[in-house]
């Protein structure tokens, strides 16, 4: 460092100690800022995008859905900050059901006799009280989820008794 003459001038020790003192005390207020932001920040409505894995219930008698069915949902959800943080924060997320019995599927037009569609958006009100979150659901990805219902193998059958 320079001193008022142009000479180098080596810093004191107490000198050192003053400016690191500075640099941890301004760190300290940094991090409480940004704490104190953040809790802010979570009181106002927020939206985020959580995936929850899918499972399927009430299959038809005699069939099984195929392995390449699709595994998440993306649901993109609206609500309160800190409802949305505890939800992406929860660690293992029980599954969302999809009750075919309950939901219309269609058949897949110009496929094999046994691949199916079921529009996401019909889901959202099964979906809104399986979550139990206070939060909205805005939108489902993909849109659209396929599957395949296929023939029950006949060892499968014999082996689950």
């Amino acid at each position: 460092m320079k001193g008022s003459d142009g000479k180098r001038k080596e810093l004191t020790k107490r000198e050192v100690s003053a400016i690191n003192r500075d640099v941890v005390v301004f760190a300290f207020f940094l991090v409480l800022s940004f704490g104190l932001w953040y809790i802010n920040s979570l009181g106002k409505e927020t939206e985020a995008d959580i995936k929850y894995p899918v499972k399927y219930i009430n299959i038809p008698k005699a069939r099984e859905i195929s392995e390449e069915t699709a595994a998440k949902l993306s649901l993109s959800l609206k609500g309160p900050g800190y409802t949305v943080l505890k939800l992406k924060v929860s660690g293992k997320k029980p599954p969302v059901l999809i009750d075919l019995s309950k939901v219309s599927y269609r058949r897949v037009p110009e496929s094999k006799a046994s691949d199916y569609f079921i529009v996401t958006s019909v889901l959202v009100k099964s979906l809104t009280v399986q979550i139990r979150s206070g939060c909205e659901i805005i939108s489902i990805k993909p849109d659209t989820l396929f599957f395949s219902l296929n023939k029950e193998n006949p060892k499968s059958v014999e082996g689950s008794r």
